[in-house]
């Protein structure tokens, strides 16, 4: 957690929660704001999108009407938004909205936004994390997207949907999971981006010795649109201490300098893997979808598995399970799992 002054102030939340009867509970209680603000070396977060995002943005007073979904416990606040080219709410609204004790609570408010006018593209999707920094993908939050636009009525097998990362394509699959073309890794260490010394084939990082919080790391960068820094141990509960080597590693901008995801991993069997995630701007989550991609192409690249068959690697996440596949015949890392609806409601900004 990091140090925050709030001013409090007054607020109503109305949720509708939906299970199997519909519910409405009016909250009182109060939000914040915040003095202090996230230093972010994402490439997408500059002063210039959030300028636009403010002209737009709800207002005190505005009520917005959301939905909540969950990728393996990856949680997020969707919004509708596709009349519009930006988000309707700010970073810093977006934080407060996240906030698991004065908001609604979640690891980021996820946008379904208007196609832009070139392209092939279906809609836009634009994500606040919980500390208002911006991404450029989520691999559990574009499974959630996805559901959110079927369950919207926007019904289609697949979507085109554009990113800061790119076009990205899920795939609603019969079992009611979802399977989302992740694209090609970035293997290029300059491009994930990272300093550390380039160590194998197509100029990568592979187990490159690195100094962090008092220990020596051996890190695998990887990029899927957005950084990741993985290590292999041998046991992910005696081997690191999480809640300190993740954020130290995390906001190491000698390694990496927009910062980076990071995942500990520890190998299970040949086509099982284990891992802990402290993810780029929220800390610890239950699932991250991007690893999980990065982990696994670490993984085959650095000879710890064998690259799979068409069942693809399975990876166990404190959130529970899912299944990778990296083809060889074009590169591209495909990730399935499930997305889910938990509530809806509507939220009083006041």
């Amino acid at each position: 957690l990091r140090p925050h002054q709030y001013n409090i102030i007054n607020t109503t939340i109305l949720f509708t929660i939906m299970m199997k009867t519909t519910l409405s509970v009016l909250i009182s209680g109060v939000s914040m704001t915040t003095a202090w603000t996230s230093q972010s070396s994402f490439a997408t977060s500059t002063s210039a999108s959030r300028r636009i995002a403010t002209s737009i943005a709800a207002k005190l007073g505005d009520s917005i009407e959301f939905a909540k979904y969950e990728g393996l416990g990856n949680d997020f606040i969707l919004i509708d938004d596709r009349d519009k080219v930006e988000p309707s709410l700010t970073p810093e609204q977006s934080e407060r909205l996240c906030n698991r004790n004065f908001g609604v609570g979640g690891d980021g408010v996820i946008f379904a936004l208007k196609a832009p006018e070139e392209g092939d593209y279906d809609f836009t999707m634009r994500i606040y994390n919980s500390d208002g920094s911006e991404p450029e993908m989520c691999g559990n939050g574009i499974r959630c997207f996805a559901q959110f636009l079927k369950d919207l009525g926007a019904d289609a097998e697949s979507y085109n949907v554009n990113t800061l990362a790119g076009l990205i394509i899920p795939v609603m699959n019969s079992d009611g999971t979802i399977t989302v073309d992740m694209g090609e890794p970035i293997l290029d260490g300059p491009s994930v981006p990272t300093t550390l010394t380039p160590n194998s084939e197509h100029n990568s990082v592979l187990e490159q010795t690195h100094s962090c919080n008092g220990r020596e790391w051996k890190i695998s960068a990887v990029s899927m649109g957005n950084p990741h820094a993985i290590i292999f141990v041998d046991d992910l509960e005696n081997d690191i201490d999480f809640e300190k080597d993740g954020p130290a590693l995390e906001s190491d901008t000698s390694a990496f300098p927009a910062k980076t995801n990071v995942e500990f991993v520890q190998v299970m069997a040949p086509d099982h893997l284990k891992m802990k995630v402290w993810e780029r701007g929220a800390g610890p989550t239950l699932a991250c979808g991007t690893g999980t991609c990065a982990l696994v192409v670490a993984a085959i690249r650095a000879g710890k598995i064998p690259r799979p068959g068409n069942e693809g690697v399975r990876v166990t996440l404190p959130g529970g399970d899912l299944f990778i596949e990296w083809r060889e015949e074009n590169n591209h890392v495909y990730m399935t799992g499930p997305a889910n609806l938990s509530f809806q409601g509507k939220a009083l900004l006041k």
